[in-house]
């Protein structure tokens, strides 16, 4: 029979919960907090984070980026993409959120972590590349969905990089059908090695991985749901079986 701390050890969890510090500067009519999902995570006192693979789904502007961000930047990750080993900044832009969060984390979980944020590659990309005898100097010869694959296999799905945290923040925007194909396989094997992975998406594809966490964003705020209950996947049905639905609508 196992107790309670035992459990706590054996917890795979890179980050188990999400939480709020008690002296947390919080403007409630201020953005980010104006964000309803962002709302109700200081309303609710926070956020737990099952094993494995979480996505964040949600319309522009419903704050799958702002509560990445804020997530993986509490975590120790830079906030314009990288691992805890090396990252830059070369313009703050992120929300405050990230210094409001208290990551609670699994002991036995890795350490290494990643963040890969599709809008800021390119200068992830240069700062590899500035590295004396880097072999990652090639990425910027290469297109962005070949960088993006590349990615993957040498770091993320590679086994010596098991990481305990992969953030990714739209990585469909580089990725042809074949490469999500490829990713979604890649996610899999990640996840079966213990990676834990939190994905902001507007890829139904991406977002059908069997057995996933998917956390719908929205002027309701966060609500877990089904792949087939997504908003986003009823949208993407009708348009692909009879475009002219929406298209009479859009073009006189």
């Amino acid at each position: 029979m196992t107790n309670a701390a035992d459990d706590w050890l054996s917890d795979s969890r890179a980050i188990r919960r999400v939480s709020l510090f008690s002296d947390a500067p919080i403007e409630p009519s201020a953005w980010p907090a104006t964000i309803p999902a962002v709302a109700q995570l200081i309303r609710d006192g926070g956020i737990e984070f099952q094993p494995g693979l979480t996505f964040l789904v949600g319309e522009n502007g419903s704050g799958k980026s702002t509560l990445l961000e804020g997530i993986a930047t509490a975590y120790g990750l830079p906030p314009e993409g990288g691992s805890n080993n090396g990252g830059r900044s070369t313009r703050p832009s992120e929300s405050p959120l990230a210094d409001w969060l208290r990551i609670e984390r699994s002991p036995s979980a890795p350490r290494w972590g990643f963040f890969l944020r599709a809008e800021t590659m390119h200068g992830y990309y240069s700062y590899l590349e500035s590295l004396p005898s880097s072999p990652d100097a090639h990425l910027h010869s290469m297109s962005h969905g070949e960088s993006f694959n590349e990615l993957l296999d040498r770091k993320l799905d590679h086994p010596q990089y098991v990481a305990g945290l992969v953030c990714l923040d739209e990585p469909e925007a580089a990725l042809s059908f074949g490469s999500m194909l490829t990713w979604i396989a890649g996610l899999h094997r990640m996840v079966r090695r213990g990676t834990q992975v939190i994905c902001a998406t507007h890829s139904p594809i991406l977002a059908s991985i069997p057995g996933a966490t998917i956390l719908e964003l929205g002027e309701w705020g966060i609500r877990q749901v089904a792949w087939d209950e997504l908003e986003l996947v009823g949208h993407w049905r009708s348009y692909l079986d009879d475009p002219r639905r929406y298209l009479r609508h859009l073009i006189d």
